[in-house]
């Protein structure tokens, strides 16, 4: 597992502020995507702190309007005022020499909600994608998304899957996010949403990753591409597929039931700690080595 510069901050969103709902979840209009702790945490990790230059993606959300002025608001709450909003909407505007050189130069991404399949549609192979993946390997960078913006920072990435159907073949969808660490498996929206279903069937079918699932106003920041700390004020759900004996997700034929054996789940709150390369769990954030 290479290390990192940079670090990843993934948070498991808040009620839905652009997110796409399930047919099961009713859309709330509220834009508060997490509570003022967890991007006061952000601002913090950033090489400037307050004075950092942070640029906010919004291309995941369909309103990326309303939801790019929610950020410069909420950064304002906590002093950071050097926020700017990168209006991509499609792969040409990827190629905009103004956004390239904003994204070599700035402090902190922010990537918001939505539909993480625009975030990997959009942006696999380009230009930004690289620039990004290069700072995060070599600078004091720092990477954050929400809800589908963390989802899309792993190289697997769920990108549909309802929960009431999770633990039947073919119910969930997978493929190659934006990759900003890889062997791991993001999921958001974790406790409220009822997604332990999906998230141990994308696991089953990929058990050398590590399935991390988000609660709301949660998070996990993630340092040398191993080390994860559970930030904010709910649940962190780890899903362990190393050790897995039985799986019969290969011999089903679509819509039939799953069984796992030996499937590990760790459960994390705030300071607790995870190394991926070991797969240890710690009580206090402890040991980073």
């Amino acid at each position: 597992m290479t290390a990192i510069k940079g670090k990843l901050i993934a948070i498991g969103g808040n009620e839905d502020k652009g997110t796409e709902p399930e047919a099961n979840f009713q859309q709330k209009n509220n834009l508060n995507f997490f509570e003022l702790q967890i991007l006061s945490r952000i601002v913090h990790e950033t090489k400037h702190g307050r004075d950092s230059h942070i640029e906010v993606i919004t291309s995941a959300s369909s309103i990326p309007v309303e939801v790019g002025e929610n950020y410069l608001q909420a950064f304002s709450k906590v002093g950071c005022t050097n926020i700017q909003i990168m209006d991509i909407r499609n792969r040409e505007d990827c190629l905009n020499p103004e956004y390239i050189e904003r994204i070599k130069n700035c402090d902190c991404v922010m990537m918001s909600g939505g539909n993480q399949l625009r975030l990997s549609t959009i942006f696999g192979g380009t230009e930004i994608l690289k620039i990004l993946h290069d700072r995060l390997q070599h600078d004091e960078f720092v990477i954050a998304g929400t809800s589908a913006g963390a989802m899309a920072m792993s190289n697997t990435m769920i990108y549909q899957g309802s929960s009431a159907g999770a633990l039947i073949k073919g119910e969930v969808k997978i493929t190659t996010g934006l990759a900003f660490i890889k062997d791991v498996i993001i999921d958001s929206h974790f406790d409220k949403r009822g997604r332990f279903g999906r998230l141990a069937q994308a696991v089953a079918s990929n058990p050398s990753c590590i399935g991390i699932g988000l609660g709301e106003d949660t998070g996990v920041m993630i340092t040398g591409n191993n080390h994860l700390e559970a930030i904010g004020s709910g649940l962190v759900i780890i899903v362990d597929g190393h050790g897995i004996r039985h799986s019969n997700i290969a011999d089903l034929s679509d819509g039939q039931p799953i069984s796992i054996e030996n499937l590990v789940v760790h459960v994390m709150t705030k300071g607790n700690a995870y190394r991926l390369a070991d797969r240890k769990f710690f009580i206090e954030e402890e040991a980073r080595s």
